[in-house]
């Protein structure tokens, strides 16, 4: 440098940017119980007597928490050192798993409308260990002394020689919820109400039906759209401009109650299922649910013909499986009918018994071989000769499928 001069100092500033902050993100686990419960009803306390200490009869296999489970009762007892003395109540994993950790509650129901019931139960109070662990498949919790029999066989829990026990399985379980933090609720579909509405208010009603002189208004799209019947009736004939059509072969209350599922989608409150199990042939298909499965197959109304068979369904018994069994073969009620032949196949020898067999005999012979073939084989060998009968003959010619004599019913 010369003359004293100085040359210029530059500076440089260094500046640091800061990206946005992103929006925090969050998760929640959340450990809780699946709960499910199980309604076993045990008939005929006082025959279970004195099958033995150890012996137990088994409920039907229920589905909680994506495992099975049934209960056990012991009417012995399961402990030996009790000599019989308690009734013995356990609830058992009937499915693979491996450390099944569960809530149980199991309820000795009182009968006589007091609702003194006697319950065990690990829900709504603290667990010092936590849950029970079942740690395999046969794995047990119950109780060997679950009432003194003495005292069972004089309380309110035993009427008509039955006792009705509640199980409530808590499947524990744990997940990372994130959709709870933010949720939108969105409500059941009201279509069915505002649809019913229509029906109710008969606004733009364009066609009237004559059920017996009881007149129903009604929509000609609506029942075009629900029932393919209805649609080629309506549109199909010679005067689609029809106002009127009569209905001979229902009754107004049966019309009334097909109408309102076309409209609702749902079964009216007045549709009772079968009352009795030991009701006659007669009355069981003069009920209204049972005429409704006819009016829904007449119709080609599957969904309304399922949610009839499900209600029949439930009163199946010994007394009442033959007479169900032959309206679901006349009405085309493909799941009833499997469910019938199932229960008819399994009980054989009591329902040959039962009032309703002899009609199913006489007037559905076509159900034999496929009461059969539910049975698993129209033939099995006569063990004691060497040669082969049909069960339906030994049973029909008076005996059971293991050849002792079976008293028919007079």
């Amino acid at each position: 440098m010369t003359n004293g001069a100085t040359s210029p100092v530059t500076a440089a500033t260094l500046k640091v940017e800061h990206s946005p902050l992103l929006s925090p993100t969050s998760s929640q686990s959340v450990t809780e119980t699946v709960n499910g419960s199980h309604r076993f009803v045990i008939q005929g306390y006082s025959l279970a007597k004195g099958m033995g200490i150890g012996k137990h009869i088994v409920s039907d296999n229920f589905t909680v928490g994506g495992y099975r489970w049934a209960i056990y009762f012991y009417p012995d007892g399961k402990n030996p050192e009790d000599s019989s003395t308690y009734v013995s109540v356990f609830i058992a994993l009937a499915s693979e798993g491996t450390d099944v950790r569960a809530l149980f509650e199991l309820t000795l129901m009182d009968q006589s409308g007091k609702g003194k019931h006697k319950v065990h139960s690990h829900f709504d109070r603290s667990l010092e260990s936590g849950p029970y662990t079942l740690k395999y498949r046969g794995s047990m919790w119950g109780y060997k002394r679950f009432f003194r029999r003495a005292l069972l066989e004089t309380s309110d829990y035993l009427k008509d020689d039955c006792l009705i026990i509640n199980c409530t399985v808590g499947v524990v379980v744990s997940v990372i919820d994130c959709s709870r933090l933010h949720s939108i609720q969105v409500p059941e579909s009201d279509i069915g109400a505002h649809f019913g509405m229509l029906l109710e208010n008969m606004e733009g009603s364009d066609i009237t039906f004559d059920v017996a002189g009881e007149k129903f208004h009604s929509h000609k799209l609506v029942l075009a759209a629900r029932s393919p019947v209805f649609r080629s009736e309506i549109f199909d004939g010679v005067d689609e401009q029809k106002k009127e059509m009569v209905i001979t072969d229902l009754e107004p209350r049966v019309f009334k109650a097909l109408l309102h599922f076309i409209y609702r989608d749902t079964l009216s409150e007045d549709v009772e299922s079968v009352e009795s199990s030991s009701a006659s042939l007669s009355s069981v298909s003069e009920t209204l649910i049972a005429k409704l499965l006819a009016a829904a197959d007449r119709y080609c109304l599957e969904r309304l013909k399922l949610m009839c068979e499900s209600r029949l369904c439930k009163n199946i018994s010994v007394n009442s499986v033959a007479k169900i069994l032959a309206l679901a073969d006349e009405y085309h009620a493909t799941e009833l009918k499997a469910v019938c032949l199932r229960f008819a196949a399994e009980n054989l020898p009591a329902v040959m018994r039962s009032d309703g067999f002899e009609y199913l005999k006489d007037n559905c012979p076509s159900l034999q071989s496929e009461l059969l073939k539910t049975i698993a084989g129209c033939e099995e060998d006569y063990s004691s000769g060497g040669k082969s009968r049909s069960v339906w003959a030994q049973l029909s010619d008076g005996t059971d499928t293991n050849g002792r004599r079976v008293r028919q019913r007079t």
